[in-house]
C-alpha cells in the first residue's frame, strides 16, 4: 500500500486548509473580516507558507516536522500564530504519508500516534517553549522547559485533562473525526458558501469544547462561561443566511476581541479538521483510480 497523498498534496492541502480557516468569521479569532490580539491575517498566511513544508516533509519525524514548523512560522510571523495547529497537523501529515496496509486514515493515525518516542517529545518540548504561547506557565510533572521523561504520547497523556490538543492525542483525534467532521458535513449541506460553513464549524466546537487557550489564560471557569454563551448564540446565528446573523455572529466576535478573549484551541481544531476532511477526499479518489 503507498501513500494517502504524495507529499505535494499534502503540502497543498496543509496551505489550503489554513487559508481556508482565515476566510471564515470565527468568533474571537484573527480573520479577513477582522484582525485581532494585536495580530493580522498577513502574519498567519506567512505562518502558513513557512510552515508547509516542514509538515509535509516525509523525511522527518513527527516532533522534527512540529519543531521546525513552529521555529520557520515563528521567524515569518514576529509571534506564536500556529503552535496548536502544527502539533494537530503533522501526525495527519505523516499518517497520510505513510505506506500502510489501510486507506483508512484513521487507523493510520493511530499507528503513527503509537511510534512517538523521546525524541519526538524533545522536539516538541522544544517547539513550545520556542512559541512560548499565553498563559503556558509551568507544571510539576513533564514540563517543556526540562527534558522529558517520556514518549511524547506519554506526555500528551499528562496533560490531557487541561489541553484538548494533548486530549486529541490520546484519543486519536475524536474531536475530529467523531465531532466536527460531522458537523463540517452538515454545515456545507446548510450554508449558502464554504466560509459560512467554517463558520458553522467553529462555532459548533466553541460550544461543544471549553477552549484550551482561554482556559489557560483566564482559567476553566471562563472557558466554560465562553463555551456556554458560544451555545447560547450559534442556534441564533446559523444557518447564516441574513444580514441580521452575519451582524449577531461579528458582534460576538468583537466582543470576544475587546474582552482580549482569544478561542485559539478551537481555531487550531478548524484548521486540522479541514486538513483531515481533504486528506480522506482525497485519499478516497487516489486509491479508487
Amino acid at each position: 500500500m503507498t501513500a494517502l497523498l504524495a507529499k505535494s498534496e499534502i503540502h497543498n492541502a496543509f496551505l489550503e486548509a489554513c487559508r481556508a480557516e482565515l476566510r471564515a468569521i470565527k468568533a474571537g479569532n484573527v480573520h479577513v473580516h477582522a484582525a485581532g490580539h494585536d495580530m493580522e491575517v498577513a502574519q498567519f498566511e506567512a505562518a502558513a507558507d513557512a510552515a508547509a513544508p516542514h509538515i509535509s516533509d516525509d523525511s522527518l519525524r513527527v516532533g522534527q516536522r512540529i519543531r521546525l514548523a513552529v521555529e520557520a512560522s515563528f521567524a515569518a510571523a514576529g509571534c506564536n500564530t500556529n503552535l496548536g495547529i502544527v502539533l494537530l497537523c503533522a501526525p495527519l501529515a505523516a499518517a497520510a504519508e505513510a505506506s500502510a496496509a489501510t486507506v483508512n486514515l484513521r487507523t493510520r493515525l493511530a499507528l503513527i500516534l503509537t511510534t512517538l518516542d523521546r525524541r519526538d517529545a524533545a522536539d516538541v518540548y522544544a517547539a513550545i517553549a520556542h512559541a512560548n504561547p499565553g498563559g503556558l506557565g509551568k507544571v510539576e510533572t513533564e514540563d517543556v522547559a526540562a527534558p522529558p521523561a517520556v514518549t511524547l504520547l506519554q506526555a500528551m497523556d499528562l496533560a490531557k485533562d487541561r489541553d484538548r490538543i494533548a486530549n486529541a492525542y490520546v484519543t486519536n483525534y475524536a474531536d475530529i473525526f467523531d465531532f466536527a467532521l460531522p458537523c463540517l458535513a452538515a454545515a456545507r449541506r446548510e450554508e449558502r458558501s464554504e466560509e459560512n460553513a467554517i463558520a458553522s464549524l467553529h462555532m459548533s466546537l466553541l460550544a461543544e469544547f471549553p477552549d484550551s487557550h482561554i482556559a489557560r489564560k483566564y482559567g476553566p471557569h471562563r472557558a466554560e462561561e465562553i463555551r456556554a454563551a458560544a451555545a447560547v448564540i450559534r442556534p441564533r446565528v446559523f444557518p447564516l443566511t441574513s444580514r441580521d446573523a452575519r451582524d449577531r455572529l461579528l458582534a460576538f466576535d468583537a466582543s470576544l476581541k475587546t474582552e482580549r478573549v482569544n478561542p485559539g484551541t478551537t481555531a487550531d481544531f478548524v484548521v486540522a479538521s479541514l486538513f483531515t476532511d481533504t486528506i480522506i477526499s482525497r485519499g478516497r479518489h487516489t486509491a479508487a483510480a
